[in-house]
């Protein structure tokens, strides 16, 4: 990144900090305007930014922004709480996730008859996480019910971690079945994955957290510095992972989901710490997307690209949720709500630049472009309709009284501060 891009880059940040506070609860977002920004300055445009995603720099922030989020996204659900009354994402996680991902597989590989069964795995598992950064007016919106704003928070909070194993399974099963890999090691590649890495993430989590308890009980810890150790904690998961041979972001997110869970004294560092900078690097991951990514998807789309696009958000992940609330007592206007904002955004991307940008699978560059394609159209149509479809269904939801979609939920952390609790969302 040159001098001239540094600066631009810094204006366009500047600029959106400005009136930030103007576009809050507006159809128009942060990913969306960033997304934009970046294709204007990028190759796509005026060409005035130098911006690779296979640059050193770029991937490290990529890497670092993953480990950020995935630790932070995993420690700050409450297991107890989530087991005690968001019975819905945890629906939508054990069976909408997996259902999703088949239903997307066997889509590209009726539109894509060139995939390979590992490809086309591969690629609805890339878009299967979802991002409710693209519809952060529904998970703010007081008007819709804490239990579903709730909802889509804990299910995007999780499911990026969850899926991420998968991808990285299905990027192995293809790579071996086009013989790129000996499936032999392989094997014993992928053993080592998906043991070691979670092995280091138990380990480190909850022997992280017992240690900064005791010396911030102490009194030999000071708030800034506890900040700092968690975010080390999550660096440390990653590293200590890859050096014996673990998958480092696999660690990490099962390293924040014990951390989060055993440690008991408040990190609201963390959380404060994801609003500034790591909102900072989530909005520049945005737009590398729309400098580098975007115009190479735009210039490799096709109608069936398109179409696969627009299952993915609608068919391939509506239908899954629906069955997965089969029982729940939810109504249909609730299913097609929690269906609908399942925004595909971060996971995806970051899942690329760190994935398929090191592959070399034979249609690399038409998963690319799909993936691509899918999360531009995404934080378009999400980013639109998140605040009118978020009124509307609040106001409906006002109307049904007692019921389940109305009933109390616990309080848990968001990307962007906490959702009311029931009394205050009225």
């Amino acid at each position: 990144m040159t001098t001239v891009t540094l600066a631009i880059v810094a204006v366009g940040l500047l600029s959106f900090a400005l009136i930030s506070g103007r576009l809050k609860g507006t159809p128009v977002t942060a990913p969306m305007i960033f997304i934009a920004f970046g294709f204007v300055i990028g190759s796509g445009g005026l060409a005035v930014a130098e911006v690779e995603p296979g640059h050193s720099g770029i991937h490290f922030i990529a890497e670092f922004t993953l480990i950020l989020v995935l630790f932070a996204d995993a420690s700050r659900i409450n297991f107890g709480l989530v087991r005690k009354d968001h019975n819905l994402p945890i629906r939508m996680l054990l069976v909408g996730l997996p259902v999703t991902i088949v239903l997307g597989a066997l889509a590209a590989m009726q539109l894509f008859p060139a995939f390979t069964l590992w490809e086309a795995a591969l690629l609805a598992a890339l878009l299967a996480p979802t991002d409710a950064a693209l519809g952060q007016a529904v998970v703010s919106a007081k008007v819709v019910p804490v239990r579903i704003r709730q909802a889509i928070n804990v299910e995007s909070g999780l499911n990026d971690g969850i899926a991420l194993p998968v991808v990285l399974l299905f990027a192995a099963l293809a790579s071996a079945t086009e013989g790129i890999s000996d499936a032999g090691d392989w094997l014993r590649f992928g053993l080592m994955q998906v043991t070691l890495g979670p092995l280091v993430g138990v380990v480190l989590g909850y022997g992280g957290a017992k240690l900064i308890d005791t010396m911030a009980a102490r009194g030999w810890m000071n708030e800034a510095f506890q900040g700092i150790g968690i975010l080390s904690l999550a660096v440390l998961a990653f590293a200590a992972a890859e050096l014996i041979g673990g998958n480092g972001f696999i660690a990490t997110f099962i390293g924040g989901m014990v951390f989060g869970n055993t440690i008991r004294h408040p990190c609201t560092f963390l959380f404060e710490f994801m609003e500034s900078e790591g909102q900072l690097l989530m909005l520049i991951t945005f737009l590398v997307f729309g400098a580098a990514l975007l115009p190479e998807g735009i210039a490799g789309v096709t109608p069936m690209v398109l179409l696969y696009a627009i299952l993915s958000l609608t068919i391939v992940r509506m239908i899954p949720v629906a069955l997965s609330l089969v029982g729940a007592g939810v109504r249909l206007p609730t299913q097609l709500f929690l269906g609908w904002f399942g925004p595909r955004g971060l996971a995806s991307i970051l899942f690329v630049l760190l994935i398929l940008e090191e592959s070399k699978l034979a249609h690399r560059e038409e998963l690319l472009v799909i993936t691509v394609i899918t999360v531009a159209l995404s934080a378009l149509l999400h980013g639109v309709t998140a605040a009118p479809l978020s009124r509307a269904y609040g106001k409906l939801a006002a109307g049904m009284g007692e019921c389940e979609e109305n009933q109390p939920a616990s309080d848990l952390p968001l990307r962007e501060g906490h959702a009311p609790t029931n009394n205050e969302g009225k």
